[in-house]
């Protein structure tokens, strides 16, 4: 059952991966699909950043519970000796995926402009000029 469970987990894990790749790419300030509004495409990068969250939850979910599950089984003492499971790089590498879709869903979600300047055009800040004038 647990291992059912983790097997669903890991693909929607994996559909919401792939929609929230799909998602932050028409989000980003550089491509040219969706709307030509820097507001409506950073709340389009912001959902692909929630839909990255969540991917790195469920994988985060799915790996904890069948690591629990094979701590629980290794020190059962009505599993054999030789037939006790051991943490593997599988479960190591699943943690570290999920921390690292965690924290790039993090840092898209902080991409939403501030209140005070939604709606307000961007100007560049005029620098003096360094060049010297001959008269």
């Amino acid at each position: 059952v647990h291992i059912q469970t983790s097997r669903a987990l890991m693909v929607i894990s994996l559909l919401l991966g792939f929609f929230g790749i799909i998602v932050s790419v028409v989000g980003m300030k550089c491509t040219k699909v969706g709307e030509e509004d820097p507001v409506t495409k950073s709340r389009i990068a912001v959902a692909g950043g929630v839909l990255f969250i969540l991917c790195g939850l469920c994988t985060l979910a799915a790996v904890s519970l069948y690591a629990t599950q094979v701590t629980h089984e290794f020190f059962s003492a009505s599993t054999p000796i030789n037939a006790r499971y051991e943490f593997g790089s599988a479960l190591f590498v699943g943690w570290g995926a999920a921390s690292l879709t965690v924290l790039g869903g993090s840092l898209l979600c902080c991409s939403c402009p501030a209140k005070e300047r939604r709606g307000q055009p961007y100007y560049r800040q005029s620098q003096p000029s360094t060049a010297r004038e001959y008269v």
